[in-house]
């Protein structure tokens, strides 16, 4: 299989395994959506952690691949390519994806999918499809522009250019950056911590805002809305309330 998952302190780790460089060919992206699906229906997996392993988070697509790909092969899978990817955008849960090295193409839209992302002093991010006469077909030209805004992601998606580390931090495409030896272990104790959270709650939030970024606000607001009087009928309203009255904030136990 060229994507594992591995279970620990309520945290699934989806981790890329495709050397060298972890292109996206049609079976790991099928491979994904099929674990993507598997971790939003466990209840044991309360947060994900998506990984490359040490030396590469995703290169991008297999080139040679899609090379073989006419325009009716294309049409067809095109649609399957991004719903892939949603899959990932779609765990109902807390996702963080650990970069090292490149993260490019479809490498670099796989990242944007989660909800946050840790990346090592040595990571490189890119979309530099235009240099293959082609633009992102992934996610790349919304996730991004809604990430980072429309003229930075015009900047990278037209001009195909990479980014390191630092640079990505600044444009506010990642999130945080650390010593590439710490990259795993700084996403799994994020993620492990936000196990720990009220599972119900931590989807809503979730929902509500993704939900509200692609609508109005006033739908936003009904969602949220309906969410927050939802969250009353569960049991983590109830056990996080009493715990703030009876022994203050921040005390509250969800498992």
């Amino acid at each position: 299989m060229t994507v594992h998952l591995e279970v620990a302190e309520g945290v699934g780790t989806l981790r890329l395994d495709r050397p060298p460089m972890n292109a996206l060919d049609v079976a790991t992206q099928d491979r994904l959506k099929e674990l993507a699906e598997e971790v939003t229906r466990r209840t044991d997996v309360r947060a994900v952690v998506i990984h490359g392993g040490e030396k590469v988070f995703a290169a991008g697509a297999d080139i040679k691949e899609m090379q073989a790909m006419d325009h009716a092969a294309m049409i067809v899978r095109s649609r399957a390519l991004q719903d892939s990817f949603s899959a990932v955008a779609r765990i109902p849960k807390p996702v963080v994806a650990a970069v090292t090295g490149y993260a490019l193409g479809g490498g670099c839209e796989l990242a944007l999918c989660a909800d946050f992302r840790i990346a090592a002093d040595n990571a490189k991010f890119g979309q530099p499809e235009i240099l293959l006469g082609l633009i992102p077909g992934a996610g790349g030209t919304q996730r991004l522009s809604r990430l980072i805004g429309p003229s930075k992601a015009k900047d990278l998606i037209f001009t195909g250019r990479m980014v390191k580390a630092d640079e990505a931090l600044s444009l506010g495409l990642v999130d945080r950056i650390v010593p590439a030896a710490e990259v795993y272990d700084e996403a799994h104790t994020w993620a492990a911590k936000l196990a720990q959270g009220p599972a119900i709650a931590l989807r809503a939030a979730k929902e509500s805002i993704d939900t509200g970024l692609e609508t109005d606000l006033e739908t936003g607001l009904a969602v949220e809305r309906n969410w927050f009087a939802g969250l009353f009928a569960t049991e983590d309203r109830e056990r996080g309330m009493r715990s703030f009255v009876e022994e203050g904030p921040g005390k509250a136990k969800f498992l």
